[in-house]
């Protein structure tokens, strides 16, 4: 394929030609296109490397009626995200070496590329799972009574240690379950609507609980000289100490998320128990400092922490339904949203989605429009904005947290040199190629 007329990030018009092996020949101006070659026109338009969704929760194996491989890495592909890292509480948790066989398995139904993240439990057997071609120690949970992967100081300890041998990096849930409030919780906590409900599960899982685990974590990562990855930080003093230890000297990266970014307690008053997820949403003030520190440069990722639940469960009252929201689809548009309207540089997004995932975790083929790279492109139009619609997305939880915002989605995406799904500008009718994605670890 020729890809002619393209403005990349940077403001460059450049012609892209992909090679058969699904990788970047030549990234040039005024290139001819050869016989047989597929042109496709994009004069006017954007063409960004795909997406690096390095926090994302497929629910397969165990979870099917949530999502699956096959429709989370639809709506990936559909929203520009074109490679995934899974996380490891499925059931079974990916723990051990037979448990990823059996995700792996499940993942040959992925249109994007994907790494599967092994996890750590009591029971978590290390020599088998990096015996597999493993991505990192996934979502490590900090304390036991975050739920069933959670580990206590000692144990994330030895994962560390176990990581640090083997340059693997390891992705922390940093919350200390000790400072959640539990007489938050009590007394009448309303309907799925209301104040009392949006308000209580903040309050319950507050900010100094996060900072706190946050702090513990990038201690104990510097001590024993491993890299840590702390997911969906929701304070701007988490990111604050995570910079803070980055400078000096230890490997510390985090990630924010876009409901963190584009959400708050007051947005959540309308969503309710749809609005539950971990770490809960915060302050409009809070909100606004956080995305201060993403356009400022201080944020290194933004993932999704995709967690889809069925409608049926979310809407089982507050301490009743599971955490968590879909967001893989609407990563890319909600941020180039922000990008034409002026909040946020194209070049920031490029790099917290694509450029500084891929560099963080070692994937040395993707996240840059540049010779050599793999072909995952991804063709927008930056002037072309759409109201989120969740009867327009893919997922199969069929809701969006994001109802009623606005986002700039691709026209085409292209995962090595494949095009996974291609929607027409004038009609918005969308079509969506055959799995192709592939372990990037064994790639």
């Amino acid at each position: 394929m020729l890809i002619t007329g393209a403005t990349l990030a940077d403001g460059r018009v450049r012609d892209v030609r992909i090679g058969d092996d699904g990788r970047i020949d030549a990234v040039a101006e005024g290139l001819d296109a050869d016989a047989g070659e597929r042109v496709l026109e994009a004069r006017g338009r954007h063409l960004l490397p795909g997406a690096v969704d390095v926090h994302v929760h497929f629910r397969e194996p165990g979870g099917s009626h949530k999502e699956t491989w096959r429709s989370g890495s639809r709506s990936a592909a559909a929203g520009g995200v074109t490679t995934v890292v899974d996380q490891p509480n499925t059931s079974p948790p990916t723990v051990d070496g037979d448990a990823f066989d059996e995700k792996a398995a499940l993942a040959a139904e992925s249109l994007v590329d994907y790494g599967i993240n092994g996890g750590v439990t009591a029971d978590w057997d290390p020599e088998s799972l990096f015996d597999r071609p493993l991505f990192a120690l996934g979502e490590v949970f900090l304390a036991d009574s975050t739920g069933d992967m959670g580990i206590d100081a000692d144990l994330f300890a030895d994962a560390l240690d176990e990581a640090s041998a083997r340059d693997a990096p390891v992705t922390v849930h940093a919350e200390d379950a000790t400072l959640f409030d539990d007489d938050a919780l009590d007394g009448d906590l309303g309907g799925v609507g209301t104040a009392a409900t949006a308000d209580a599960w903040s309050a319950y899982r507050a900010a100094d609980a996060e900072v706190a685990a946050v702090e513990r974590a990038l201690a104990a990562a510097a001590d024993r000289d491993a890299q840590v990855h702390v997911a969906h930080t929701s304070t701007p003093e988490a990111v604050d100490a995570v910079k803070e230890t980055r400078e000096g000297g230890a490997a510390a990266t985090c990630e924010v998320t876009p409901h963190h970014l584009y959400l708050s307690r007051e947005r959540a008053r309308s969503l309710g128990t749809f609005g539950r997820m971990n770490p809960p949403l915060r302050s409009e003030e809070r909100r606004e400092a956080l995305f201060a520190r993403l356009a400022a440069g201080d944020v290194d990722v933004v993932a999704t922490d995709h967690a889809p639940h069925t409608v049926e469960e979310k809407r089982r009252g507050l301490v009743d339904a599971p955490s968590g929201v879909p967001g893989v689809e609407t990563l890319y548009p909600l941020l180039l949203e922000s990008v034409r309207t002026g909040e946020l540089s194209l070049e920031r997004v490029r790099d917290v989605v694509a450029a500084n995932p891929a560099e963080i975790f070692g994937l040395d083929r993707k996240g840059r429009v540049a010779e050599g790279r793999d072909a995952d492109l991804v063709l927008v139009d930056t002037a072309d904005p759409r109201e989120i619609e969740a009867a327009a997305l893919h997922s199969a939880c069929a809701w969006t947290p994001f109802e009623g915002l606005r986002g700039v989605f691709p026209e085409v995406t292209l995962v090595r040199g494949e095009v996974v799904y291609e929607r027409d500008p004038a009609t918005g009718a969308a079509s969506f190629g055959e799995p192709v994605g592939r372990n990037v670890r064994e790639s």
